[in-house]
């Protein structure tokens, strides 16, 4: 697999990571450990070298599980995790107080069973804490070699910037797939002015570019897509049109949706590297071919074409959890 750089920071990453939250959080019950290990092993075997976690995924627990699995590869693998939820649950709210940062710092060093953490991301930007002493906290911990980057999830355009003036932001994780294009209208420009790199969570639209799903799905009780308005039965309906264009697209090229989908992602910056995540070997397998697949710049033009046309329904997130929201 080819390596991509985050922006100008002098990161180096795997051109596609692997998204560990599905493991143990979000999507239903958590995998058994053995099995969550195999399939993180696999994919460092197949050349993955970055791989992505926080607190809040379980708690740690996801972090136990990715430090357990790449523990004796760790010199060879880049590994971001994250802060910023009050006692480590996305329903207690959001918290980056200096003190807070530290002290999952230390959490995540100790359940990756790691002295440095490659990529440090802020979760979700704290409106109780200035951005700058983030970014300063963050900023300490690298000098005292406890970590390496700065990274930030669903920040806003003046947040980016403010951080950015206090500690190089090396990249920024967001959500970003044909089926949620909105970062193309700011986001993705700031950050080529600024040489950030971007890492696309769901890039998969949270399977639903699989073409694995329709109105029909009913997902486990526990999983929190529904809760989502853009996965109620009624909007997965309305919103066929767009699987239905990657199915077609996919047959041209002799690929599967998920690889067209990721491919999509990849031609469109070449600091852009997304995080597909998954239970099933199966599923990495295919994922991972999607880096394989090449889409020429008419193929790119036809269906950004294709896309605009498109009018999607239903919000990311429910009121609710308006603190998941980029700010």
């Amino acid at each position: 697999m080819k390596i991509r750089q985050l922006g100008t920071s002098g990161l180096e990453v795997s051109e596609l990571g692997f998204g560990c939250m599905g493991l143990s959080h979000g999507y239903g019950p958590a995998t058994n450990e053995k099995d969550a290990i195999a399939i993180i092993q696999k994919a460092y075997e197949s050349g993955i070298t970055f791989f992505d976690t926080a607190e809040v995924y379980g708690q740690g627990a996801n972090e136990q599980l990715l430090g357990k699995a790449l523990h004796g590869v760790r010199d060879k693998v880049i590994i971001a995790t994250k802060f910023g939820f009050k006692n480590g649950r996305n329903t207690d709210g959001l918290n980056s107080r200096p003190e807070r940062i530290r002290q999952v710092a230390e959490n995540s060093l100790r359940y990756l069973q790691t002295d440095y953490i490659d990529l440090f991301y802020q979760h979700r930007v704290d409106p109780d804490v200035p951005i700058e002493d983030v970014a300063g906290t963050v900023k300490d911990l690298i000098a005292e070699g406890k970590v390496r980057h700065f990274g930030m999830s669903e920040a806003g355009v003046q947040s980016i910037r403010r951080a950015h003036a206090v500690q190089p932001v090396a990249a920024l994780q967001s959500e970003y797939s044909m089926f949620w294009r909105e970062p193309e209208k700011e986001i993705i420009p700031l950050l080529e002015e600024l040489g950030i790199g971007f890492v696309p969570f769901s890039p998969l639209g949270k399977g639903f570019l699989t073409g694995k799903m329709n109105a029909e799905t009913e997902f486990d009780k526990t999983d929190w897509r529904n809760v989502m308005p853009r996965f109620s039965k009624e909007n997965r309906e309305a919103n066929q049109s767009i699987v239905d264009l990657v199915i077609k697209i996919a047959g041209e090229h002799n690929a599967t949706p998920a690889q067209i989908a990721l491919a999509w992602l990849l031609a469109q910056k070449p600091w852009i590297v997304p995080i597909p995540g998954t239970t099933k070997m199966a599923r990495l397998e295919e994922n991972i071919g999607g880096a394989y697949i090449t889409l020429s710049n008419n193929d790119l033009v036809n269906i950004n074409k294709a896309l605009d046309s498109i009018n999607l329904h239903g919000e990311r997130y429910p009121a609710s959890l308006a603190g998941l929201q980029g700010r």
